[in-house]
């Protein structure tokens, strides 16, 4: 398996002891096999990150191999596009598969299986609908109650099942339901459904058949087939596990090991693909890869870093027990990739005009600016200094608060790379509010340095006026509002937060024009940025990746403070 220069995050300790304690008793003769098995109906997610690094990151680590399997039993809601964003995103993540499969490969074989199992008498055609399948499920303290149709003769179950292939009978008037207990303690082994039938154009397939297995009665066969030793998956299939080993124990065929473990959740972020999906169609986001959703694609397009979230998955390790991550623990891995790579310039999302009375008229001075502190091999680059510039409105108060250290009437400030500024004056609108500050400098001060050693309190950045480019700078926020939790009967949009984008006009280095799409950068002073596929030369745009504030960083040290 190639995963180039990729360091996959350490798998966790419970599934790791399971594969050593297999290879050790020699069971699957000390061969690792895994897969990443998405179905493609949607898109990634931040929850299949999770699960693309531990199933790649074992195989990596025992030596082994890991395919890539799209699970497409459902033509009703999978297609091209979504098998395309999917491959995209795992080699994204940095990760190349052994073996791509589809569960489509194999639909000849899994009904073979199932005519072997009718001739067992372990499978039947049943006529209920599946409104009357659920009705005779029973209840936890009561048995299901057997179809009628539960005793059919072999011979009449396999004419019956050739005709539901052959396309005689509408969708949903029968089903293949595999004969095991309806009087079993686990729902999943009360005669569950094999195959159903839907007359609908499938994306490989095409109109070559009309029935089609169900996820349980595919997904462990699939495995088999490929020669899958380990099987992970989320805890939710936990229960699904006796009739996957029951398929397999009962077909006579090479029979992995379910593994279950925790799926991922996260605060503030909606991961279920159907209600993704509801948001995508009724247009209430740009698209699948709108940065405010939490899909790969999403998240690649806000800037998020492959790396951070390889490493994320890594932090968050994996356990037996459902449990809900911080949100920021995300951003604090992809705020810590991003630091050691970004380049650095200067932007002004909310420009206030700063005048240098002092300053010679005409004149620009090349200011030498470091473009990442954390990466000497990064080098510098000139940025040009005038007489009128532009400073972010926050970094001026006429009437400062207390501790408030940065420009106001008479106070020397900063300027990153440039020179120590005195505020003398400023000049309001009819409003009072001010649109224009007027300073002096210390020409001795060049570079943000005073000969005389006297001190100053705050930094601030800036842009030359002359110079500086117009950028729209796009910042996101939660897509959902944090604390609003939808009645039962309530759509669950109405948690949207209606705040979740502001769009504003900045004011940046013209180093920047023209930047790649994804490019990435840190604003000094106000967080990561990356180049957004809308960008034109003439009109770059930019996507908030992650503020500055680590906010998890924070919450860790205050909790480490605490410990006893």
């Amino acid at each position: 398996m190639s995963i180039d220069g990729v360091e996959s995050p350490r798998p966790p300790s419970f599934i790791r002891d399971l594969i050593e304690a297999d290879n050790a008793s020699g069971r699957f003769g000390g061969k690792v096999q895994t897969r990443f098995p998405p179905e493609p109906n949607g898109y990634l997610h931040i929850g299949h990150a999770k699960s693309i690094c531990i199933n790649f990151g074992l195989a990596k680590e025992f030596g082994g191999k890991c395919n890539l399997r799209f699970d497409d039993t459902n033509p009703t809601k999978e297609g091209v596009e979504y098998v395309n964003s999917i491959m995209e995103d795992v080699r994204w993540l940095g990760f190349e598969w052994d073996a791509l499969f589809y569960a489509s490969d194999y639909f000849e074989q899994l009904y073979q299986w199932a005519v072997a199992l009718i001739k067992e008498g372990k499978a039947y055609v049943c006529d209920l609908s599946p409104e009357q399948v659920r009705s005779t499920r029973g209840t936890p303290t009561e048995p299901g109650q057997p179809s009628p149709d539960r005793d059919r003769s072999v011979e009449e179950n396999l004419d019956l099942f050739a005709r539901m292939r052959a396309g005689e009978f509408p969708d949903g008037s029968r089903t293949l339901r595999s004969k095991i207990d309806m009087a079993s303690p686990n729902f999943n082994m009360r005669d569950p459904v094999m195959y159903r039938i839907l007359h609908s154009e499938h994306h490989r397939t095409g109109d070559a058949w009309c029935i089609f297995p169900m996820y349980d009665f595919a997904h462990g066969q699939s495995d088999s087939i490929e020669g899958i030793t380990h099987s992970l998956c989320t805890l939710e299939f936990e229960d699904h596990r006796p009739l996957y080993d029951w398929y397999c124990d009962n077909l006579g065929i090479h029979h992995p090991q379910q593994i279950e473990f925790d799926r991922l959740n996260l605060t503030n972020a909606q991961l279920s693909k159907r209600k993704l999906l509801t948001l995508v169609q009724r247009g209430l986001v740009s698209g699948w890869d709108d940065p405010r959703l939490p899909t790969l694609s999403g998240m690649r397009r806000r800037g998020y870093t492959a790396e951070g979230i390889r490493n994320f998955c890594g932090m968050i390790g994996v356990s037996k027990t459902n449990g809900i991550i911080e949100y920021n623990l995300l951003e604090h891995a992809v705020r810590d990739d991003l630091n050691k790579h970004a380049l650095r310039v200067m932007a002004v999302l909310d420009p206030l005009k700063v005048v240098i009375d002092n300053y010679p008229a005409g004149q620009t001075e090349q200011m030498e600016a470091v473009n990442n502190p954390e990466d000497a091999s990064a080098g510098t680059r000139p940025v040009a200094f005038s007489q009128v510039l532009y400073i972010e409105r926050d970094d001026f108060r006429e009437d400062p608060p207390k501790q408030y250290y940065r420009l106001s009437p008479g106070r020397e400030v900063r300027l990153r790379y440039g020179y120590f500024i005195t505020c003398t004056s400023v000049v309001k609108n009819e409003q009072g509010e001010v649109i224009e500050v007027h300073c002096t400098y210390d020409p001795a001060t060049r570079g943000g340095n005073s000969p005389d050693g006297r001190k100053v309190k705050s930094t601030i950045h800036w842009v030359s006026a002359a110079h500086a480019i117009d950028a729209e700078v796009r910042l996101y926020d939660h897509l959902f509002q944090p604390g609003v939790e939808p009645k039962e009967d309530e759509d669950f949009t109405v948690a949207l937060n209606p705040a979740s984008l502001t769009r504003v006009t900045a004011k940046v280095e013209p180093s920047v024009a023209g930047a790649a799409p994804l490019a990435s950068y840190q604003f000094e002073r106000v967080g990561y940025f990356c180049a957004d596929r809308d960008s034109t030369p003439d009109k770059p745009v930019f996507n908030r990746t992650v503020q500055l504030k680590d906010t998890w960083a924070k919450t860790e040290k205050s909790h480490q403070q605490k410990k006893p």
